[in-house]
């Protein structure tokens, strides 16, 4: 046998082995009640673009097991141990950073000035849609924008959040690049909101097959772990 084939063989091997190793999140779509999800939950569940005999939005899943935790605080404890996000959180709390809800209809200046404020993250260039400025947003009843406003009450970051059945899933996430740890504090901020509410099981921010090896490590510093995905509609 081939010994390019064979090593390439013994890669999917290994891959197999570590994706049935994955936890399993049950992730359910309230279509009763929000029947305008359906387009989502659809787009979750087609057919992988690359991978046609997986689902969409299946396998290496970064959750966040919001059940996991007894309080926000419970949350904080372990992100200050175990990864990176409560140093960067504690920094950017220190210099005068602060995160709310925002309607952003009220923030399309600031939105789109986050949007061109760089040609490329994580190596790729940014989607041409982000060039586009937009006049107004449609604000949809299951999904809530978080915003990161610096000590002059600036927008200086934004991620806009889809509230589904059992889980929430980050939409779009984009803020100037800095070393002040806004992202840090910004996802961290979202995650300790949704534990103090208290009715959902998980949190997404997409998957970790396919991210940049530094998009990998904000998510698992922030507390993410890789799932295999299994959706069902209410």
């Amino acid at each position: 046998m081939d010994m390019a084939l064979f090593a390439r063989l013994g890669q999917l091997a290994r891959l197999a082995r570590e994706i049935v190793a994955l936890p399993v999140a049950r992730l359910r779509f309230d279509l009763v009640r929000h029947p305008e999800q359906r387009p989502i939950y659809e787009l979750f569940t087609k057919p992988h673009p690359r991978f046609r005999l997986v689902r969409n939005k299946t396998i290496g899943i970064a959750l966040v097991n919001l059940r996991s935790y007894r309080s926000p605080q419970d949350y904080l404890r372990q992100v200050r141990y175990s990864g990176h996000a409560g140093p960067q959180r504690k920094k950017a709390l220190a210099r005068g950073y602060t995160v709310r809800t925002i309607d952003r209809n009220q923030f399309v200046d600031a939105i789109h000035a986050i949007n061109i404020s760089a040609p490329t993250r994580q190596g790729r260039p940014m989607d041409r849609h982000y060039g586009i400025k937009k006049t107004h947003y449609e604000e949809p009843r299951y999904a809530a924008t978080w915003g990161v406003f610096d000590a002059h009450d600036r927008l200086t970051a934004y991620c806009v959040v889809g509230l589904y059945g059992n889980f929430a899933a980050t939409d779009q996430l984009l803020g100037y690049k800095t070393s002040h740890g806004i992202m840090y504090l910004l996802l961290s901020e979202i995650i300790c909101q949704l534990i103090e509410r208290g009715h959902l099981d998980f949190f997404m921010y997409d998957t970790f097959l396919g991210a940049k090896p530094g998009l990998r490590d904000f998510k698992r510093r922030t507390g993410f772990r890789p799932y295999r995905a299994r959706y069902a509609a209410a």
